[in-house]
């Protein structure tokens, strides 16, 4: 089914909804209804945001981390809303979703009931989009991956980390000590 037809489905879906879908997301032939994320999830995203944001602002000044926007690619055929992405702040200005032109990097936190979406869908819907950085922190294990340099529809590079580490993403340093497990 091609894309346009997807996204016609999924604005169906959309309008649907119970209140505790968060997003719906498109990923080759298949829609995805994301459910509402638990606390400790959300206190991670905050606290990376926080970490992020206050980085941007010394050295990218109008680039934000961001949670809560949809990510869209239609020659991709995917649609994606991550937990944050990097991206300047004037993108925010249409009433379009980002383009992935526009993204330096995303960042998912492993939710306790789809993990295969984090490490398996997503990691070939950000590759195949071109996002430069894929950040994965899993607070099931403690740990994550950061993937970069995608090249012909996948990461050539993927480095594993510990909660604990302070770790390199794109050139901005994150404290993975005050991330929660669950």
């Amino acid at each position: 089914m091609d894309y346009a037809k997807m996204r016609a489905i999924a604005d169906q879906f959309a309008e649907h909804a119970p209140p505790q879908v968060r997003a719906i997301e498109i990923s080759g032939d298949q829609i995805v209804m994301m459910m509402s994320p638990s606390n400790p999830h959300e206190l991670v995203v905050r606290r990376l945001g926080r970490q992020l944001d206050a980085q941007l602002e010394l050295t990218m000044p109008g680039v934000i981390a961001h949670g809560g926007a949809d990510l869209e690619d239609p020659a991709a055929g995917v649609e994606r809303r991550p937990d944050l992405m990097v991206f300047p702040e004037e993108v925010l200005e249409s009433g379009d979703a980002v383009h992935p032109r526009d993204v330096l990097a995303v960042v998912e936190v492993v939710s306790k009931s789809n993990p295969e979406n984090d490490y398996m869908g997503k990691v070939r819907d950000y590759a195949v989009m071109g996002i430069a950085w894929y950040l994965i922190v899993d607070p099931r294990q403690g740990t994550g991956q950061i993937l970069s340099n995608p090249q012909g529809g996948k990461y050539r590079t993927c480095t594993s980390y510990s909660f604990g580490e302070t770790i390199d993403v794109a050139g901005w340093t994150v404290d993975t000590s005050v991330f929660p497990t669950y």
